[in-house]
């Protein structure tokens, strides 16, 4: 089996490269759904959350908001704010890293040639890459995420901008993410484009993974 990382900036274009690999053959899960699962009412991690940050967080069901935990976590670009941000990720991520591994291992027990890929922002700031084999990056122009993020959060693109800037303070810059990468997919040109270099890069991927002939 090969275990393949997925990341890349925000609103890069993760989402679109994930699908078509999956529509190739692999596997695929995202870690937001873990991380959003590992936080429902019930789970440990909602209760670290909830414990560490107050109830001011949640909604009137007990549900965690997520709109306000971003904008305690997110609300500033200044330096004193990313203090909040990896208080955050230092209560979910052991665990989101834990489903990942164990995900991967079943994918692996059922079929020993599958190519198994998390997508996920943060692999390199958590220091996830040491679980994959491979690290795949994707890349775009950045005014092409405020138009994406702006068209996907149906906000104006000013507001998308603003959003995505202090988003971005918590991720490693782009070039930094490309420099660690096996493979890199830049996502800036047509759909059919990215298209064609995800299955360019997937033939290799199961070469590697010694998919049967």
């Amino acid at each position: 089996m090969l275990r393949v990382g997925l990341t890349g900036g925000i609103a890069s274009g993760k989402s679109v490269v994930g699908e078509t690999l999956v529509a190739l053959g692999a596997h695929l899960i995202q870690a937001d759904t873990i991380a959003h699962r590992l936080m429902l009412p019930g789970e440990a991690v909602y209760q670290a959350v909830v414990q560490h940050f107050g109830a001011g967080i949640l909604n009137p069901d007990s549900s965690l908001n997520r709109a306000k935990l971003a904008e305690l976590v997110f609300g500033s670009v200044h330096e004193n704010q990313r203090s909040r941000i990896e208080e955050l990720n230092h209560l979910v991520h052991p665990a989101v890293l834990e489903r990942q591994l164990e995900w991967m291992n079943e994918i692996g027990r059922r079929d020993p040639h599958a190519i198994a890929i998390v997508e996920a922002a943060l692999i390199l700031e958590a220091g996830a890459e040491k679980q994959f084999d491979r690290l795949l990056v994707v890349t775009c122009r950045p005014e092409q995420r405020a138009e994406r993020w702006a068209a996907r959060a149906k906000v104006d693109e000013e507001t998308a901008a603003r959003e995505i800037t202090r988003r971005m303070a918590a991720q490693f810059p782009e070039e930094k993410k490309v420099g660690a990468a096996d493979y890199v997919i830049d996502n800036s040109g047509s759909l059919e484009n990215t298209r064609r270099q995800v299955q360019a890069i997937y033939e290799r991927l199961k070469r590697e993974a010694n998919w049967p002939h």
